[in-house]
């Protein structure tokens, strides 16, 4: 099948913003792009005013299967990531039963396959770095690679065994697997539900304190320049975590990590207004923390943007702030997001918005799904319209789940098409 996308922008990580061109897609590859294409039978696809960039990729995303069907699976994850223009994600292991077997591997990738079939992105499973994500064994990181994992992570239940976590990146590193942290101190943070300062001290709750995140991350940075191997931080969310990555990366420490778009929005100060809905883990900060985030964007510490996708049910948000789990979901509302918050703020270029969402979290899981504009490039794109004002109705998603503190903000920016292997698997009615 044949598609002609006319007068689309084209904006690439590496070659930035292009002049209005067309592109043709033949046999699910980038067959030729320029000015006026003349081709017979395609179907046609009318961009003029739209954006097109390489396909989105998310590393950071929970699925819930198996396990807990009823807030997630990977089709409707699979779906969701379409509709949010992302061409390819990457689950958690945190699930039921923990994935860190090979079996368990090979159960999301059949399941991601069928996925695929039925128009979702493509999903990519990462493994546990410990057995049940318990920190007290590590699996056999070589048999979860041939199985099929990209990358290895305890996200959720954070490693705290020193000992452990430096023989897991010894290990990884050999393996040539990149290792993905979620740092919190576990004594530090037990179950609090909201960041330690100002609003946890008006709503007379113990708070997650910033400190607890800052030492896991000079921890890891500390085993990962003793030990070499690659380390990726998730979900970023104090200012003085973006500058302990920043001073590592200067010491050249194979170190990556990843921001989201609720720490680069939202303060401490929605948890009054959204309750539940605004908790999220790691919480929500302080505003210096919100600008040191955007630094760390502008200046390339943070290599990337994720959505940390977490799919609750509305009986389980609906529970009181103390009781509630953490998380929301992002993958409809993410380049939107990103888009208000950043690039019509001016403090982002387009090509430099795209690059964390597309090259950077595909390089870092080695994953052969993300590149840039390119004839002969596998045709894996995202067109989106950077002006268009939409109100989030959550009860729209392609996701199970409804837990956004997005819910009813008026985003802009907005995804008009993505396109896999030359498939169009989403279109905006």
């Amino acid at each position: 099948m044949k598609i002609l996308i006319r007068q689309a922008r084209p904006v690439d990580a590496a070659g930035g913003v292009g002049n209005l061109t067309d592109l043709l897609i033949d046999d699910g590859m980038i067959a030729a792009m320029g000015p006026e294409l003349e081709v017979e039978d395609a179907q046609v696809i009318e961009a003029k005013g739209l954006v097109v960039s390489a396909g989105l990729v998310d590393m950071h995303v929970h699925l819930r299967q198996p396990g807990f069907e009823y807030k997630e699976t990977i089709f409707s994850g699979a779906l969701s990531a379409a509709a949010g223009g992302f061409t390819a994600v990457a689950c958690m292991p945190n699930t039921r039963p923990v994935i860190d077997e090979p079996g368990g591997v090979a159960y999301i990738r059949e399941e991601a396959g069928k996925a695929l079939a039925e128009g979702g992105a493509r999903v990519w499973p990462i493994a546990a770095v410990s057995k049940g994500q318990k920190g007290q064994e590590i699996n056999d990181y070589e048999a979860l690679k041939a199985a099929g994992a990209v990358a290895l992570s305890d996200d959720g239940v954070p490693v705290q065994n020193n000992n452990l976590l430096r023989d897991a990146m010894i290990l990884a590193n050999r393996q040539g697997l990149t290792l993905l942290s979620h740092c919190e101190d576990a004594d530090m943070v037990q179950n609090f539900a909201v960041n330690e300062g100002r609003v946890s001290r008006q709503l007379r709750i113990p708070g997650r304190p910033a400190i607890a995140e800052e030492l896991q991350v000079m921890r890891d940075a500390m085993l990962a320049e003793e030990t070499g191997a690659a380390v990726h931080i998730c979900h970023v969310s104090t200012a003085r975590s973006v500058d302990i990555i920043r001073q590592a990366k200067k010491r050249g420490v194979r170190i990556t990590c990843e921001t989201c778009p609720q720490y680069f929005t939202f303060t401490e100060e929605e948890v009054l207004e959204k309750g539940s809905l605004a908790r999220v883990n790691p919480p929500l900060r302080t505003p210096a923390d919100v600008e040191g985030i955007i630094a760390g964007l502008k200046d390339g510490t943070i290599d990337v943007i994720a959505t940390d996708h977490a799919p609750h049910s509305a009986e389980e948000k609906a529970r009181p702030l103390t009781e509630a789990p953490s998380g929301m979901i992002g993958l409809e509302t993410s380049l939107a997001a990103t888009l208000t918050a950043l690039y019509h703020t001016d403090k982002m270029s387009l090509p430099d918005i795209i690059r964390k969402m597309t090259v950077n979290p595909a390089a870092i899981l080695h994953l052969p799904t993300a590149g840039h504009l390119a004839v002969g490039a596998e045709a894996n794109l995202t067109l989106f319209d950077p002006n268009e004002e939409w109100v989030v109705d959550p009860e729209q998603f392609r996701s199970k789940a409804r837990n956004t503190i997005f819910a009813g903000k008026t985003l802009k920016g907005r995804v008009k098409y993505t396109i896999l292997g030359g498939e169009i698997i989403y279109r905006d009615e």
